[in-house]
């Protein structure tokens, strides 16, 4: 196995050495040091590289080399001209390509944007100055910087202008409109407004997200591990789950597949059967697979998040962002079609709904068809629909409508089996359920985010969400392997279940000082309610297979009432939580952290006749600091604990006490390369009591373990290395294991967590000449041996994958092709016990053509 793996790194490293040649020399003539602080501006389509013209003559040597690539990416200001509009005025520059993204900044009553890697080329003059050409603006300046950095000032008369930008391959064209409230000196970005025309590219590096703490808050000031899939990377790997997504973050690795028909995940050694948030909102339902057609980015928090969400795993919570509506007409068509019969178009379509832009909606769709390498007769089919709906109520009350719907049908598929120690030789496209075995769930949801803002500092949210699963399934269970004759015995069963959700919450977020220290104060309270009944059909023995050579279809399916021994129940859960949380700003580099949450929780089940009942309450604090010796540098520490209700339920249908879970972490962030590059290093530890695992002699069943602890450190980097250089790579050492357990023998490892793990995804984009546009990537994915079950009966062996991609943008439409599993490796990509081992897809290839207009 280490020859294997020692020839896929030579090779994966010629790749690299192969992509860092082409970007390397490019990129030392466009290193920027002279930006200021950093804000977006967000564009209309997507952001296109810039453009230069012809081809120079052939460089000789190095120095010339590097001086012709400096030269090629400068964009030339032609043009630039002020002309009135209805809302104020319109500042157009025109380019001879696309220019850089711009950066913002607030000086007194002045907006600065400087835009970098261009220069003013004008034919009369050196700039443009023009005083006083509105009431509310007092002057407009475009001057040339040194570091071929072009500054446009914007100064009002009372208070920065407003701004809207828009960027095509040939003009900038900014909208200036008189700006409101009153102009902070001290906290200038507070004041600009920069209005949405378009998707965001916000690249590798994400400086603020919302999950740790519900406000938007810079990642700096957060004293918890927090890492972001940003949309550019789920562009350039060409995503279609959101499990390929997460090989980017450290210490997380794909858990339970429920037969190939979820997506739930270890999160530092702990699985996440809790539910995932959807825009911040508790989502219950992670018993499906989430589809990516509407989703921007992936944010996750790792370690307990109970102090704001309730009843979730202790390892940590998956934030899915998505896709909200745009002030701009913005339409997109998209096709993905691949090996394995992979089909799959989407649509992603935007506006205004009035001429006021104060309704604007959303619709994304996609439809999926194939795709599956295992040898099934039943093939993947699924529909997505999610359309959003926003209205400007006011200028201080914002209302959102969301609804979505999913269809999808697969086979259901327990994978392959273990043998010996480790995994049987077979093929890993063999089944050993029948090849009529399927699992059929529809998904809705819908509901509604009302914010209103009673001034600058304070304003209150309400959101509500409805949620409904409706799912069935004919498996064939793996119940034993005779390793001497290779037969597996098997089981028929049947399962339906519907499951709803309902959640409300409403909090309140204020803006205020005490003195000198500064507060940002959360209050909230969420109401939830589930019912999920469930009914289980087996008892019926399926005909015994040969793994090494099977036959199917001896025996007929079982009828519904061919089945004698039924398992029916029917769940509710009741939740109330209330939170409070302080984040306090002591000084500009000394920051605190507080929050606290009452919860509780009544649950009922009745099983066969049988009914049980409890009720539980809990307090999870969380306490955090972080220092900034430096500025772009910040040192954290954190404590907080989690609260879970266990939803699983033993064989005789009694419910199982709540987990508990604590965390101790520290860590450090860091901001390099002006802002591009982002990286984060932590080392934790969660001790968790009463967790619940599979039942061995029931595995539909759980059981509770008595204590399991993890430990471990990880690191993250994220960002732009150098211009058209991309970059986003993690490791994690995790050391998770039971402590305490009546069942397990104690010091045993958690099954699927390997002691190490670690992934690089990385590309680059030509960003000059006739060949600007054309980019490649290279993915390198490493997990080492895990234990296959918590016995540690058997081992999975460690791997590393290669991926592969190339694409090319240019104007408005954008061509790819990603190969993953170049070297077409065999590996498990998750295991739960000796005959629930799924085989992961060997060598996969993707085409995407996608068209705005």
């Amino acid at each position: 196995m280490q020859g294997v793996i020692m020839n896929q790194v030579q090779w994966s490293v010629l790749l690299m050495g192969i992509v860092s040649l082409l970007c390397a020399p490019r990129a030392w003539a466009e290193t920027n040091p002279n930006q200021l602080n950093r804000t977006n501006i967000l564009e209309s389509g997507n952001l296109e590289r810039t453009k230069a013209g012809d081809l120079l003559p052939v460089a000789t040597t190095v120095d010339e080399w590097i001086t012709q690539i400096a030269q090629a990416s400068i964009i030339e200001i032609k043009e630039a001209r002020i002309n009135l509009t209805e809302a104020g005025l319109e500042l157009t520059l025109a380019t001879t390509g696309r220019l850089s993204t711009p950066t913002t900044s607030v000086v007194g009553n002045a907006l600065i944007v400087d835009i970098p890697n261009a220069i003013l080329a004008l034919p009369d003059s050196d700039g443009l100055q023009q005083e006083n050409p509105t009431e509310e603006i007092a002057l407009v300046s475009v001057t040339a910087l040194p570091d071929n950095i072009v500054r446009i000032a914007i100064t009002g008369v009372n208070v920065p202008p407003t701004v809207e930008v828009n960027a095509t391959d040939q003009s900038l064209v900014l909208g200036l409109s008189p700006g409101k409230g009153v102009a902070d000196e001290e906290d200038g970005n507070d004041a600009i407004q920069v209005v949405v025309t378009g998707e965001q590219d916000e690249g590798y590096a994400v400086d603020d997200a919302t999950t740790a703490t519900l406000t938007d808050t810079p990642l700096r000031d957060i004293p918890q591990s927090i890492q972001v899939v940003p949309q550019q990377v789920l562009e350039d790997r060409q995503i279609i789950r959101a499990s390929e997504a997460l090989q980017n973050v450290s210490g997380v690795q794909r858990g339970n597949t429920v037969g190939g028909t979820s997506e739930i995940f270890n999160i530092r050694g702990f699985q996440q059967f809790g539910g995932t948030l959807r825009d911040g909102f508790k989502f219950r339902d992670n018993f499906s697979i989430p589809d990516t057609a509407n989703l921007q980015r992936i944010e996750v928090l790792k370690g307990p998040a109970s102090v704001l969400y309730g009843n979730l795993d202790p390892g940590g919570v998956i934030n899915y962002i998505t896709k909200q509506p745009l002030s701009e007409p913005f339409y997109e068509v998209a096709m993905q079609a691949g090996n394995f019969g992979l089909v799959r178009p989407t649509i992603d379509l935007s506006g205004p709904l009035n001429s006021q832009r104060t309704a604007l909606y959303r619709l994304n769709a996609a439809y999926e068809g194939g795709g599956n390498f295992r040898d099934f007769d039943t093939e993947v089919a699924r529909f997505f629909i999610s359309p959003v709906v926003t209205w400007q109520i006011s200028d201080q009350t914002d209302l959102r409508f969301e609804w979505d719907y999913l269809y999808d049908r697969r086979p259901f598929d327990r994978g392959i089996v273990a043998f010996g120690t480790g995994i049987a030789d077979i093929p890993f496209d063999r089944v050993l359920g029948e090849l009529d075995d399927f699992d059929a769930r529809t998904n809705f949801s819908a509901g509604y985010r009302l914010e209103h803002r009673f001034s600058d500092n304070w304003k209150l949210r309400n959101r509500f969400r409805f949620s409904y699963l409706d799912q069935a399934a004919e498996q064939t269970e793996l119940v034993r392997l005779d390793e001497t004759t290779g037969n597996l015995s098997r089981q028929f069963s049947r399962n339906e279940q519907q499951i709803r959700n309902y959640e409300l919450q409403t909090d309140l977020i204020g803006k205020f000082s005490t003195g000198p220290i500064q507060h940002t104060l959360l209050f909230g309270v969420d109401l939830s309610w589930q019912s999920a009944p469930f009914i289980f059909r087996g008892g019926v023995a399926a005909p015994t297979i040969n793994i090494f050579n099977p036959v199917y279809g001896t025996v007929a399916r079982p009828s519904i009432n061919d089945f004698p021994d039924v398992f029916s129940s029917e769940g509710q859960t009741n939740t109330l939580g209330i939170f409070l949380q302080d984040q306090v700003t002591l000084t500009d580099n000394l920051k605190l952290l507080m929050g606290g949450r009452f919860d509780t929780i009544d649950q009922s089940s009745s099983s066969n006749g049988e009914s049980d009942e409890r009720y539980d309450q809990a307090f999870s604090p969380r306490l955090g600091i972080v220092y900034q010796p430096i500025e772009p540098v910040s040192l954290y520490a954190s404590f907080s604990r989690s609260f879970q209700p266990n939803f699983g339920t033993r064989f005789d249908g009694s419910l199982l006490e709540p987990v508990f879970g604590t965390q101790y972490e520290v860590g450090v962030r860091g901001e390099f390369l002006d802002g591009r590059l982002i990286a984060n290093l932590a080392a934790y530890e969660i001790t968790v009591s009463n967790l619940a695992v599979t039942d061995p002699e029931n595995p539909n069943f759980s059981i509770p373990s008595g204590e399991q602890r993890s430990k471990g450190v990880e690191f993250d980097i994220a960002g732009e290395i150098l211009p058209g250089w991309n970059i986003i790579a993690s490791y994690a050492y995790t050391d998770a294991r039971v402590t305490k357990d009546d069942n397990l023998e104690p010091g045993n490892l958690l099954e699927g967590v390997p002691f190490n793990s670690a992934s690089l995804w990385s590309t680059y984009e030509i960003q000059a000449g006739d060949l600007q546009g054309l980019g490649f990537g290279l993915g390198l994915f490493y997990v080492g041996e895990r234990q296959g079950d918590l016995n540690n009966s058997f081992q999975i062996p460690s791997y590393l994958r290669t991926d592969i991609s190339v694409f090319y943008r240019r104007n408005n439409w954008r061509a790819a092709i990603n190969v993953n599993n170049l070297f077409n490796i065999d590996y498990i990509e998750a295991t739960q016990r000796r005959t629930r081992v799924d085989p992961a897809a060997p060598l996969t290839v993707r085409g995407t053509i996608s068209v705005e207009f």
